[in-house]
């Protein structure tokens, strides 16, 4: 696997021998900066990249194939209020494209909700030689790493034609390319969240997805209707940072909520010394 970092978007190649992949990883770790200053790509990945559509609607009348082979609208999985976390990938990939699944999973791991019921995940694959056989047998295997047996309704594994397939991708800026020399796909790695509607709201990038993220992209993509009071309020109190690929603080709504925690301990303040008052007053008027 070939890796690079450009900007806040993982660019890679698969290659065949393990050894090379891991000799390229680690020159590419060290080479990473420097690409990600000069903002450019390398010549054999020109027009690969994700380019964020936060905002834009996904064509929910495409067509692709389930992992059983049955033939599935994309409205078929938006209902109107629950998120869903889309992913792509291709199922022959030598490596990137199982690290990056695998590490979808251990973030689900240690999120409390599951897939098909507070959100839904379609992992879609962009090679449209690809089967709903190749595709289930992938799901078998990530649902059993998952270990949420009731998550099997709320994951889906999509194939497609090469049509149907562009019109998704290009709609949410997903660039790839058929690199022929390595006879593999060079793509980006990310998650995207939609809203229930198929609107774009978030983008996380690269391949590794802290589940504190993911679970903030979740409630970002229900407009609050996923989570606890708790969430909310977490999530008011932190906003997407796209320059590290991130929830961070968010300082002035900190400080309203801070002020607002002042207003109402001395609220409780005053409250509890105007009735010490009043039962002070009581008693001399009943002494008296």
């Amino acid at each position: 696997m070939l890796q690079s970092k450009i900007g806040d978007t993982t660019i890679s190649i698969c290659s065949f021998s393990t050894y090379c992949k891991l000799v390229i990883v680690l020159v590419l770790a060290s080479a990473s900066q420097a690409n990600a200053q000069t903002g450019s790509l390398p010549t054999s990945l020109g027009g690969v990249g994700l380019e964020e559509m936060l905002g834009k609607s996904i064509p929910l009348e495409t067509i692709f194939l389930d992992e059983s082979g049955q033939s599935v609208h994309l409205a078929e999985f938006f209902d109107g209020k629950t998120p869903v976390i889309i992913n792509f990938v291709y199922h022959n990939c030598p490596m990137l494209c199982s690290v990056v699944l695998e590490s979808i999973t251990e973030t689900l791991k240690l999120i409390p909700w599951v897939p098909g019921q507070e959100f839904r995940v379609l992992t879609i694959s962009f090679s449209a030689i690809e089967t709903p056989e190749m595709a289930a047998q992938t799901k078998e295997r990530i649902l059993l790493k998952l270990g949420k047996p009731e998550a099997r309704s709320g994951w889906h594994f999509l194939t497609g034609t090469e049509e149907n397939i562009l019109a998704l991708t290009e709609s949410v800026g997903f660039k790839f390319k058929w690199v022929e020399s390595t006879q593999e796909f060079a793509h980006p790695s990310a998650l995207v969240f939609v809203s229930g509607d198929g609107l774009i709201t978030r983008y996380l990038n690269g391949i590794n997805y802290p589940s504190a993220d993911v679970r903030r992209a979740i409630m970002e993509a229900s407009e609050g209707k996923v989570g606890s009071p708790l969430d909310q309020v977490l999530l008011y109190c932190y906003r997407y940072d796209p320059n590290s690929n991130s929830y961070v603080l968010h300082a002035t709504n900190l400080m309203k909520i801070g002020g607002l925690f002042t207003l109402l301990m001395i609220g409780f303040g005053l409250f509890i010394f105007w009735r010490r008052e009043r039962q002070k007053l009581d008693k001399s008027i009943l002494n008296s």
